[in-house]
């Protein structure tokens, strides 16, 4: 089992965006200490409780202060943008830091209508063009795009090119992971729909291309960890008092309510470590999934560095 951390930026009570952001450094810092595979960090736009509306600067950042863990996107939500400038930015980091960068692509809005259009004009039009738009940036990416017969390219061009996923909730983010052969990562934590079937219907479907030649599945998943059950619990109900979608102003967050708070299962993982990695075992096992993408919702900053310090501890570190 491997563990990987995808983060909201959360700018949490008492907070704000500067302190946010040094906060998504701090636990990136922490989970390449720990051992965690990846680091992610998601995209919104004009939402007050979340400080990532451009992943790949936030990225660049933190590569100059990290060495080991990878780092991605969770994702770039590719409507709203031209796939050249997309490949520059990716390029550009996988030159900085060679054999680290992937490039997570969603088809979300990120936010609310107004600030789509803000953003990118008609995105349903641009939603409507996802399988060309996903095209022209896979061949950039691959270095095989041309313009009236003639090559351009998305420089700088690194050695090794960004590592490609596609996210998604339902069976249509699947199909399009496995028919352009990306990776595929299922949002667990804020769908209704089965990820075990959907994951199967990917792995189904897969076709090889230049992205990579098998499939390749991760899970997204709310996880909440603490020294006991109890305290765990508690956490999980103060933290979902928060992370409220009419707070948040995002339609993507789980429509979590005060007095489901505790609630374990499907939606968020709540428990102590070995509750915790006993659960994402069993879920991977029924999944066919060996990592899980953590994100953890704690309205407090120190109590959720401690969730994935937590998370990290043995048996973890003993088969991981």
């Amino acid at each position: 089992m491997k563990l990987s951390v995808l983060d909201l930026a959360p700018v949490l009570p008492q907070a704000d965006a500067a302190v946010a952001l040094k906060q998504a450094l701090l636990l990136a810092q922490t989970a390449e200490r720990l051992g965690f595979e990846r680091y992610w960090v998601a995209e919104h736009h004009d939402m007050p409780g979340l400080a990532c509306t451009a992943p790949e600067v936030l990225l660049a950042h933190i590569g100059a202060q990290t060495q080991r863990i990878r780092l991605g996107s969770g994702a770039v939500l590719l409507p709203h943008y031209k796939p050249m400038k997309v490949a520059e930015a990716f390029h550009m980091l996988a030159t900085l830091y060679p054999g680290r960068i992937d490039l997570g692509l969603g088809r979300a809005p990120g936010g609310s209508a107004h600030a789509a259009i803000a953003l990118s004009g008609n995105f349903l039009a641009s939603v409507g063009r996802m399988p060309e738009t996903l095209q022209e940036l896979l061949a950039f990416l691959n270095g095989t795009y041309t313009y009236e017969g003639q090559p351009v390219a998305a420089r700088p061009v690194p050695a090794e090119p960004p590592q490609v996923w596609m996210l998604g909730t339902n069976k249509k983010s699947a199909e399009f992971a496995a028919q352009y052969g990306t990776g595929y990562v299922f949002g667990h934590f804020m769908s209704d729909t089965d990820a075990q079937e959907t994951i199967a219907a990917y792995r189904s479907q897969f076709q090889p291309s230049a992205q990579g030649g098998q499939a390749r599945a991760m899970l997204a998943v709310g996880v909440i960890c603490a020294d006991t059950a109890e305290a765990a619990q508690a956490l999980a109900a103060e933290s979902a008092a928060w992370f409220r979608p009419t707070e948040l102003r995002d339609p993507q967050l789980p429509a979590a309510q005060p007095s489901k708070a505790a609630d374990t299962g499907r939606k968020l993982l709540v428990g102590t470590p070995q509750q915790v990695q006993a659960q994402l075992k069993e879920l991977g096992a029924a999944c066919g999934v060996e990592e899980f993408l953590v994100v953890t919702y704690i309205a407090d900053y120190a109590l959720r560095l401690r969730s994935y310090e937590l998370l990290a501890e043995r048996p973890y570190r003993e088969h991981g």
